[in-house]
C-alpha cells in the first residue's frame, strides 16, 4: 500500500510509427511487440498499475473506411484489465495519421476523430485517452524542422500542423465522451525551456511562450491577449480558426509532461564554440541550440523549476509521462532516481504530482536519428528485446521495488549522474578531474597489468563506476586468504576477474601455472563472493571448444577443450555454476581495442604501414572482439546481477587472414603483403570457434567495431 505521498511508477511503450517520405515505420514491429505473448506479465512482474497504450491509428485504420481488425488490440486489452493494469490509450504516437491523409490535411481533424469514435465504441470501458502525443514537438518536427512527414519547413505549416492536431484531440474527446462521458484527457507535451545569451533574449523568450501552446490552446486560454495572438494572425491563421478553440475548450484532465536530458535548450550566437550540426538561427541571427544541461548557467533551471511552473500556470493535476535516458545502464537508473526524486519533492511542496512514467520500457528504435532513417539504433528500455525476448535489467528492478513501495537503490546509485557533474559542460574552466566524496562500497577489479583490466579501469572512469584496479602485488587471488583479506578490507559489491594465464602455448609447457591462475583463483573468488554476498564477474574463452560445429557455438554447446588453457577455463565454469550459480562468466574471444598495442590487428597495421610482409593463418575462423564493446556489455549485465555463462563477440566471423585483409583495405594499406599461413604453436587450436548467444544480443557488429576501431586507432598511431 503506498503512502499518499508515495509516487507510483507507470510504464510507458514507445510506439511511434512515423512517416518519412511515403514509407512508414512501425517502432513495435521492429521490436516483436505485436507477436509476443509475454508483454503484459512482463509488466505485472515490475508492478505497473497503469501504462501509456497505443491503438494507433495508421496500424488500424491503413485504407479509409477499412473494416478493423480489433484481435490484437482486444487480447492486449483484455489482459490489462485482467490484471488490473489501467490503460491511457494513444491513438496518434508522432505520426501523421494513416496514407489517406497527413497533418496538413483540412480533413485530417474529422477523420482522427472518427476514429477515436470507433476505438471508443469498441472498449467503451476505457477511461483515459492520450488521442494524439505531445502535438507542438510533432507539429515542430513535421512542419518546421522538416524531418517527419509531409516535411516542410515554414511557420505557416507549423502552426497549421499544430491546429490542426489540437482540433482533432478536440473532436476526438467529444465523440469518445458520447459513449464514456466520464472519459478523462491526460494531454502529454514535452516539458522544455529554453535560456540563452543576452542578445537572444528575445528569441528565447518567444519560445518559451510558444512551449505552452499545447495547453493553452487546448484551455480555451489563446485569446487575442496571449502573448502569441499577433504572431498567429501575421501567419495568415484566421481569426474563425482560433475562435473555435475558445467555444470549445477541452482542459486536460492531467498534465501529461515529458521530460528529458534535453528538453532544456541554451541560444548562444557564438557559434564558433560549437558543433555545426547545433548550428541554425532566424532572420536575425545564427546561433548553436545545444543542451541547457551543458552549459554553466547562472540562472535556476531543472525539472523542480519547470514543475513549479506549470502548477502555477495551470493547476491541472500533473503526471510525468516520459522519463528515459539512452545511455549506459546505471545512468539510466541514476536518471529514473533523479526524476523521481524532484518528483517527490515537487509533490511534499504541494504540487499535485503523481505519477512518474518508465518510457519506453521495451526499448526504442531510430531515436539517434530522430526517426529518419530506421531501423537505426536499438535503445534498451526497462526491458532488453535485441533479441527478440524480454530480458528484465537492472532499471526493471527498480520500478518492481518502487513501485512494492520497497525503494532501495543498489551501490551505484549514491553517486550524481553526469547531468550533475561540472565536467558535462562545453568549454568549462572545470573539466579538470574533480575529487568527490565516495562513500560507496567499490568494484574491485584484478589484472592492473593486462590489457582487459586497464581497459575496465579506464571505462569505469568514464562511467564513474567507485573502483579499484589491482595488480598481483596488491592481491594473488590463487590465495584464498589474500583474497578474503582484501575482500574484508574494501567490501566491494562486485569483484571483476580480468587476470589469469593467457598464453595459450605457454600453457602446454606449464600448466600447472595455468590451472592455478584460471582455476583454483577462480575457485577461490566464487567461494569468498558467496560467503560475503558479493557479485563476481569472471571471463572465459571460445578455446573450450573442439571447433568441430558447422555453426556458431552458444551458451549451451557442449564444451570439448583441446589445449591446457581451454580445459582450466572449463575446470573454473563448472565450479562457479555448481558453487555460485549467480556468477557471471564471459566466454570471448579475439581480443582488440584502442589501449592494445600488442593485438593481432594493431599488429598487422604496423607491419603494412611499414611495408613489410605481415603472415595471417587462413585456417582457423574466429569472433573478433573489440574491446570497448566487450567491456561495456560486460557491465551493463553486472549492473543488471545477470548470472551463468553468456557470450560476448561481436557479431560475424572470419578468419585471421581474411581479418587483416579486409583491414588493409578499409585503411587503403597493401593488402599484397598479407601472406596466407597455418595455424602454428605449441597448444592444438579449433579450427573453428565462433562464438553467438542464444540469450541476447548486446553488442555491435563486427563492421562497426571495425569502424570504430580505426576511427579512434589508425590515425593516433600512423598519422
Amino acid at each position: 500500500m503506498q503512502s499518499d505521498l508515495q509516487i507510483p511508477i507507470w510504464g510507458g511503450i514507445e510506439c511511434s510509427i512515423n512517416r518519412v517520405g511515403n514509407n512508414f515505420y512501425d517502432q513495435l514491429e521492429m521490436n516483436g511487440f505485436y507477436d509476443s505473448d509475454e508483454n503484459i506479465q512482463a509488466l505485472v512482474a515490475c508492478n505497473i498499475k497503469t501504462i501509456r497504450f497505443p491503438i494507433l491509428w495508421e496500424r488500424h485504420e491503413s485504407v479509409k473506411g477499412c473494416v478493423i481488425n480489433w484481435s490484437w488490440a482486444a487480447g492486449q486489452l483484455n489482459s490489462l484489465k485482467e490484471n488490473n493494469i489501467e490503460p491511457i490509450i494513444g491513438l496518434v504516437h508522432h505520426g501523421s495519421g494513416p496514407a489517406f491523409t497527413n497533418l496538413l490535411d483540412k480533413n485530417f481533424s474529422e477523420l482522427f476523430a472518427a476514429y477515436a469514435a470507433e476505438v471508443a465504441e469498441q472498449f467503451p470501458w476505457i477511461t483515459y485517452y492520450n488521442p494524439i502525443n505531445e502535438p507542438l514537438t510533432t507539429a515542430r518536427f513535421s512542419g518546421l524542422y522538416g524531418l517527419w512527414y509531409p516535411h516542410k519547413t515554414n511557420d505557416v505549416s507549423f502552426i497549421e500542423i499544430l491546429l490542426n492536431e489540437l482540433k482533432g484531440i478536440v473532436l476526438a474527446m467529444k465523440e469518445i465522451r458520447k459513449i464514456n462521458p466520464s472519459a478523462k484527457l491526460i494531454q502529454t507535451e514535452d516539458l522544455s525551456k529554453t535560456y540563452s545569451t543576452p542578445i537572444l533574449k528575445y528569441q528565447a523568450t518567444f519560445e518559451n511562450h510558444r512551449r505552452w501552446l499545447t495547453y493553452d490552446i487546448l484551455s480555451g486560454r489563446f485569446t487575442s491577449t496571449h502573448q502569441l495572438w499577433k504572431y498567429f494572425l501575421r501567419l495568415g491563421i484566421k481569426r474563425e480558426t482560433l475562435d473555435f478553440f475558445t467555444k470549445n475548450p477541452c482542459e486536460p484532465d492531467i498534465l501529461g509532461v515529458n521530460y528529458y536530458v534535453t528538453s532544456e535548450r541554451y541560444l548562444d550566437e557564438n557559434i564558433k564554440n560549437y558543433s555545426a550540426e547545433s548550428v541554425g538561427g532566424n532572420t536575425l541571427h545564427s546561433y548553436a541550440d545545444v543542451e541547457a544541461v551543458r552549459i554553466e548557467l547562472t540562472e535556476r533551471n531543472g525539472l523542480g523549476l519547470l514543475l513549479e511552473e506549470i502548477w502555477k500556470r495551470y493547476h491541472v493535476p500533473i503526471a510525468i509521462t516520459e522519463v528515459h535516458l539512452h545511455c549506459f545502464r546505471e545512468e539510466q537508473i541514476r536518471w529514473l532516481k533523479h526524476v523521481y526524486n524532484e518528483a517527490s519533492t515537487a509533490k511534499r511542496n504541494g504540487i499535485n504530482v503523481f505519477a512518474v512514467t518508465s518510457w519506453a520500457m521495451f526499448g526504442s528504435f531510430g531515436w539517434d536519428k530522430l526517426l529518419t532513417t530506421f531501423p537505426g539504433m536499438y535503445e534498451m528500455g526497462a526491458f532488453d528485446m535485441s533479441s527478440g525476448k524480454i530480458r528484465f535489467t537492472a532499471l526493471a528492478k527498480l520500478i518492481q521495488s518502487i513501485n512494492s513501495n520497497n525503494i532501495s537503490f543498489q551501490n551505484l546509485q549514491p553517486q550524481d549522474g553526469w547531468w550533475n557533474s561540472k565536467r558535462r559542460f562545453f568549454n568549462s574552466s572545470l573539466l579538470k578531474k574533480l575529487k568527490q566524496d565516495i562513500n560507496e562500497s567499490p568494484l574491485l577489479i584484478v589484472g592492473k597489468t593486462g590489457t582487459l583490466g586497464r581497459a575496465f579501469s579506464k571505462i569505469c572512469h568514464q562511467r564513474k563506476f567507485h573502483h579499484h584496479l589491482l595488480s598481483r602485488n596488491d592481491i594473488d587471488i590463487s590465495h584464498f586468504e589474500e583474497v578474503e583479506k582484501i575482500i574484508q578490507e574494501f567490501k566491494p559489491w562486485a569483484i571483476i576477474n580480468a587476470a589469469g594465464f593467457v598464453d595459450i602455448d605457454k600453457a602446454e609447457q606449464d600448466p600447472q601455472a595455468c590451472y592455478r591462475d584460471n582455476d583454483i583463483s577462480n575457485q577461490n573468488l566464487g567461494v569468498l563472493c558467496k560467503k560475503y554476498g558479493i557479485k563476481l564477474l569472471t571471463f572465459s574463452t571460445d578455446q573450450v571448444f573442439d571447433g568441430q560445429a558447422l555453426t556458431a557455438y552458444t551458451e549451451s554447446s557442449d564444451t570439448n577443450p583441446l589445449n591446457v588453457y581451454g580445459h582450466s577455463k572449463v575446470l573454473a565454469e563448472n565450479f562457479l555454476l555448481n558453487a555460485n550459480p549467480s556468477s557471471l562468466i564471459i566466454r570471448t574471444s579475439a581480443f582488440f581495442g584502442p589501449w592494445d598495442e600488442h593485438s593481432f590487428i594493431t599488429k598487422c597495421m604496423e607491419a603494412l604501414h611499414a611495408n613489410e610482409m605481415f603472415e595471417a593463418a587462413d585456417d582457423t575462423v574466429v569472433s573478433p572482439t573489440y574491446i570497448p564493446h566487450l567491456v561495456h556489455a560486460s557491465l551493463d549485465l553486472l549492473v543488471d546481477d545477470a548470472g551463468g555463462i553468456w557470450h560476448l563477440v561481436n557479431k560475424g566471423e572470419t578468419t585471421w587472414y581474411d581479418w587483416a585483409k579486409a583491414t588493409a583495405r578499409i585503411t587503403d594499406l597493401n593488402e599484397q603483403l598479407i601472406l596466407p599461413s597455418r595455424t602454428s604453436g605449441a597448444a592444438v587450436r579449433p579450427k573453428y570457434s565462433v562464438l553467438a548467444s542464444e540469450k541476447y544480443i548486446l553488442m555491435p557488429t563486427l563492421e562497426k567495431a571495425m569502424e570504430e576501431y580505426l576511427t579512434k586507432k589508425y590515425d593516433k598511431i600512423f598519422v
